[in-house]
């Protein structure tokens, strides 16, 4: 979940804005070229930037929650989407297939242990891959915390944020006839794979359209954006919500003791609507070293004020 985040409201005084000082694509020898970029301090603190979906692709905006001074940022596009090749592409793209991506860009650039800076589904990728190598990881930074279960699929696309939200769930549902509505995602699933480019676009911007429009606290009903990048963005989030993010029911609850010796923050508006703060503080209870935020009168945007200004504090009193 989340995409690329938008201007929902005015933000925080962030770092400036600075260009990279490497851009590359890697091949990653399955068909998949993967665009990473690095900007900041080449000899700093390295940090690996995780975006949400998935599908949203990587923003420059996410580079100024970084003092250039002191972090190595590293940003990439995941499979499929973004400035990574082939576009909107689902054969090898999984979970485990992003997993390894992480270890083979690490590898490529010469990058020991890092942060991993993420939310929703970036907060979802970035403890699935701690869990996974908890030896490249020196702590995590996560927002708005989804955890893949089918709880959280079910509280957006079964009807949970539709008791808030009856007219926008209206818009959301009505393309899909009501014999199929007792599974959105297989229904708009099959719709966005048809193979019917206008088919799959229409249904695109009515799923992005849904998301965008509970992302924000003081969000209104809001378009699905650009139908090409909407096309991209809803074709892999379908895909990964159709195959429960390619993780075991529960896994990574289950698993997070590899990363209880880990620090951790927890920034968690407490009004999202799209990943409820119930994740976050399951995840955050009876870890030591995790330190969970719950941010008031916020939703799940990153460009909420206070969702990026706690961000920013995080980062900028990072030990």
């Amino acid at each position: 979940m989340d995409r690329t985040a938008g201007q929902i409201g005015a933000g925080p005084r962030l770092h400036p804005t600075t260009e990279p000082f490497d851009r590359r694509m890697i091949d990653m020898g399955d068909g998949h070229s993967i665009y990473v970029e690095q900007s900041g301090n080449p000899d700093g603190q390295p940090v690996i930037v995780l975006h949400g979906g998935p599908g949203g692709g990587a923003s420059p905006h996410l580079r100024r929650f970084f003092d250039p001074a002191r972090y190595r940022v590293v940003l990439f596009d995941q499979r499929g989407c973004g400035r990574s090749r082939p576009l909107a592409a689902v054969a090898r793209n999984t979970t485990a297939h992003l997993i390894a991506d992480i270890e083979a860009i690490r590898a490529t650039l010469g990058i020991g242990p890092a942060l991993l800076f993420g939310g929703s589904w970036g907060a979802t990728l970035a403890l699935a891959h701690a869990e996974a190598h908890p030896e490249a990881v020196t702590g995590l930074i996560l927002r708005g915390v989804f955890l893949g279960r089918r709880r959280e699929l079910d509280w957006f696309y079964a009807g949970g944020a539709a008791q808030f939200f009856p007219d926008l769930w209206a818009h959301f549902t009505a393309p899909i006839p009501e014999a199929e509505r007792d599974d959105l995602i297989a229904a708009y699933h099959r719709r966005l794979f048809s193979g019917d480019m206008a088919v799959e676009t229409r249904h695109a911007l009515t799923w992005m359209a849904w998301e965008n429009s509970l992302a924000g606290l003081h969000s209104s009903h809001c378009g699905g954006g650009p139908p090409d990048y909407a096309r991209v963005f809803s074709r892999l989030e379908c895909h990964y919500f159709h195959n429960n993010c390619f993780l075991s029911e529960g896994q990574l609850l289950q698993d997070r003791k590899a990363i209880e010796h880990l620090p951790a923050v927890i920034v968690q508006g407490r009004f999202d609507m799209v990943c409820p703060p119930i994740s976050a503080h399951q995840l955050a209870e009876g870890w030591d070293r995790c330190d969970l935020r719950m941010v008031p009168a916020s939703g799940h945007a990153l460009s909420e004020a206070a969702i990026a200004a706690e961000l920013l504090r995080v980062m900028d009193n990072w030990p």
